[in-house]
């Protein structure tokens, strides 16, 4: 079984943005999160890990997924550019 990190995007504790209520139906961002959530099989990756007894958490590669698709749509294929980017839009936010 593998150990992912919990995906706290619905929750609002530590951060005052629960991305469900932020992301807007018929956005492109909407769009991604419903198919990568929904449509998609991603099992295939769970046999790959196997940190369940050892190991660190791993990030879910749902959202893996929505980060790098979404900064492929962005013209962001610089994985460089992706982390500044990503860092940049969390300062942004507080």
């Amino acid at each position: 079984m593998a150990n992912y990190k919990p995906d706290l995007s619905c929750q609002s504790k530590f951060i005052p943005i629960d991305f469900s209520v932020q992301i807007v139906p018929g956005t492109f961002e909407y769009a991604l999160a419903h198919i990568i959530d929904n449509h998609l099989d991603l099992s295939g990756f769970d046999a790959w890990y196997h940190n369940d007894k050892t190991g660190a958490a791993a990030y879910s590669p749902a959202v893996m997924l929505k980060i790098i698709l979404f900064a492929y749509a962005r013209r962001y294929i610089n994985s460089r550019r992706i982390a500044n980017n990503k860092n940049r839009q969390k300062r942004k936010r507080f």
